[in-house]
């Protein structure tokens, strides 16, 4: 699933490309999931921002599409070829699209998701009351208000394994499977302990900041279907952990393990991390 640094690489992308187009027609397909993507039509792009692993494309209406990409999603933009209304032709073409704006500078964008994970919504803006995730989400790693001590807070409010906190996006926002593995062995912490001291709290928080700024730097991680608007990403050329299980460990050499910690796969070394 995209997380924070693949969602940011493509926010950055979509606002040198979309700010200031508007959107003049659209098409979605009928799940609900998707339906919202119809009710932008007329709409003109204002900003396009981010809030952990969601894009918020702010309308010049004071509303805004929220999207997210669920585990398959990808948006890319296509020139129109003047056939007709496009409807037919974007379906016959690759049927994982799920929807399209059609934009007043000729493009279209286009949103595929192969496994319909992802969804689209349409809200005023900032108001994400019918969002759950997105309404009860922590801050951004790299909000200057969050310091250790704000972090430390934060975990200190869940007795589960440290692991899943970080999925839950409650005490930090936008770290998924990939990063949390990536940032635990960075600082050296076990995924399966609930507690944290204000020391190690700082730590962890350092090394999130570390891995996700190296991977925004490198485009984000392409394991399999992350794209981002020009292509793969090159993250995955410099993970340490994530998905190494049964290899050596680059740090100590000891063997790194694998386990499923709520149903999620999770690497990390017994050595570098003990409990």
């Amino acid at each position: 699933m995209p997380e924070l640094p693949e969602v940011e690489t493509i926010r950055r992308q979509l606002e040198s490309e979309l700010v200031g187009v508007g959107f003049e027609r659209s098409w979605s397909h009928p799940s609900a999931k998707f339906i919202a993507a119809r009710d932008v039509d007329g709409a003109v792009v204002e900003a396009v921002d981010r809030r952990g692993k969601y894009l918020l494309i702010g309308l010049a209406d004071d509303r805004e599409l929220v999207v997210h990409l669920g585990m398959t999603g990808q948006l890319r933009f296509e020139n129109d070829r003047g056939s007709g209304s496009g409807d037919s032709e974007v379906l016959v073409e690759d049927p994982y699209v799920r929807a399209w704006w059609q934009c007043d500078d000729g493009r279209r964008l286009l949103f595929r998701d192969v496994r319909r994970f992802g969804r689209l919504a349409v809200v005023d803006a900032g108001e994400y009351g019918g969002i759950a995730t997105l309404a009860a989400m922590g801050p951004e790693p790299f909000d200057s208000n969050l310091d250790g001590r704000a972090f430390h807070a934060r975990l200190r409010k869940s007795r589960q394994q440290l692991k899943t906190q970080l999925l839950s996006q409650r005490p930090i926002a936008g770290v998924g499977n990939i990063y949390a593995d990536e940032a635990l062995f960075l600082a050296g912490i076990n995924p399966v302990v609930r507690t944290l001291s204000l020391e190690r709290s700082e730590r962890l928080l350092s090394a999130l900041r570390e891995v996700l700024t190296g991977a925004i730097e490198r485009g984000g991680t392409t394991l399999r279907d992350y794209r981002n608007l020009s292509g793969e990403g090159q993250n995955q050329h410099h993970l340490v952990c994530y998905g190494r299980a049964g290899q050596e460990c680059l740090q100590c050499g000891q063997e790194l393990r694998g386990r499923v910690i709520d149903a999620r796969s999770t690497t990390w070394c017994p050595h570098c991390q003990a409990r």
